[in-house]
């Protein structure tokens, strides 16, 4: 029986969610500039006025049989309400042993504003998804070949994104966004040297792939080799030869977000820590800030809003608020390290994600099957205004990936 159709036994799933301490990911986007006239495909140089989300929240189904993307229309209070739902034509993925999230990764679904496209990875098939979005509509879906095995994050910045493959040595794929959907961006392909089954143990996987704010280095996060791996970028949109190798703070770096200043925040799952670094022009990290515990358990994801974190403890199902001060300091929003107490149906909070206008922010429960939406105070405080129920829960597999407009 493969990985991918396997079930778990009830105590296999209660040992795994005891040991996920051994975990984390965070995600974000940057840009590039392309110039290669040799390429095949147009660039795509802007979005008719017609196209673009609006209102909207994205889910990602990650069904084995067939993934699918769950449309919202959000509420200008914040209330989601369903609005449709798209085969990607593509299947969903399932990680080894993974404890609540089958993807183990961050940024597995990605709304790019320049061009108007929804981008998703469809790990068991080993394809990328883009859609055209209209308000909460989703058309002209295109399917390409990832480059490698188990798609499992993507990063957007100007015309180039970047997908980072899980499954065997773990590869990042470079690819133009054009009018006619993704185009690979030949000689682009670089090697993680990591050493996994084509279905990835979770915790030996990398957790994301994010471009610095410039766009002029690539980030890739390696939970078991505990490094941060940084690939500076060519004015032609394609990584240096070899990433640069760096050790991490924390352990097990999963998810990684950027501060006002550029400063690279990641989240560390093992011991649900935060670490800041400046990122140099040259691939090396400076550490600004030791590890900053949040007192929880399994910080896996983690996204700005502001001078505002938020951080997903799925070990625990809280949610950790952040703040970033004048001097640059990171500080827990609260002494106990919970931003918003947890409800029945927050049940095995995975991906966050926050809109662009930073007033909400959602967050997937996976073992529930729920989203949870959230007001964000102008104090980093975070008020429950809706939850959106029915979704893919975790099982054989689950949902995850999320985006918000």
């Amino acid at each position: 029986m493969s990985r991918h159709t396997r079930r778990r036994s009830s105590l296999q799933v209660r040992l795994t969610v005891a040991g996920a301490g051994v975990l984390a990911t965070v995600a974000a986007v940057a840009t590039v500039t392309v110039a290669s006239a040799g390429e095949t495909g147009r660039r795509y140089t802007g979005s008719p006025a017609s196209t673009g989300a609006d209102h909207a929240v994205f889910v990602q189904g990650n069904e084995l049989a067939g993934n699918t993307i769950h449309a919202f229309k959000r509420g200008d209070d914040g209330k989601l309400t369903a609005a449709g739902r798209y085969a990607t034509g593509g299947e969903g993925g399932d990680q080894v042993d993974a404890p609540t999230d089958s993807l183990a990764s961050q940024g597995s679904l990605v709304y790019d504003d320049a061009s108007g496209l929804l981008l998703a990875v469809n790990a068991g098939s080993g394809t990328v998804t883009s859609f055209r979005v209209h308000g909460q509509k989703l058309t002209d879906r295109r399917v390409v070949d990832s480059g490698g095995d188990f798609p499992a994050s993507i990063a957007v910045h100007g015309s180039v994104a970047y997908v980072m493959n899980a499954g065997g040595e773990g590869s990042v794929q470079g690819f133009r966004i054009t009018a006619g959907g993704l185009k690979p961006l030949r000689g682009s392909q670089r090697s993680l040297g990591l050493d996994n089954d084509t279905v990835p143990l979770f915790s030996s996987s990398p957790g994301q792939v994010a471009f610095t704010p410039g766009g002029r280095e690539l980030v890739v996060t390696t939970k078991s080799a505990n490094t941060i791996e940084v690939f500076p970028m060519r004015r032609d949109g394609r990584p240096a030869g070899r990433a640069v190798v760096n050790r991490s703070a924390g352990e097990v770096p999963f998810a990684v977000t950027f501060d006002r200043a550029g400063r690279m925040l990641v989240a560390e799952a093992a011991k649900s820590t935060v670490s800041a670094y400046k990122v140099r022009s040259d691939g090396r990290l400076e550490l600004v800030q030791k590890p900053l515990p949040n007192g929880q358990d399994t910080l896996c994801w983690l996204e700005r809003a502001g001078d505002f974190f938020y951080g997903g403890n799925t070990g625990n199902s809280t949610v950790t608020g952040y703040r970033m001060d004048r001097r640059g300091r990171l500080a827990l929003t609260n002494d106990v390290g919970i931003a918003t107490p947890p409800s029945v149906k927050s049940q095995g909070v995975i991906d966050l994600a926050v809109t662009e206008d930073e007033r909400f922010l959602y967050v997937q429960n996976a073992v529930s099957g729920t989203v949870d939406g959230f007001r964000i105070g102008r104090n980093g405080s975070l008020t429950k205004v809706t939850t959106a129920t029915g979704l893919p829960a975790f099982a054989e597999s689950g949902m995850e990936g999320i985006a918000a407009v």
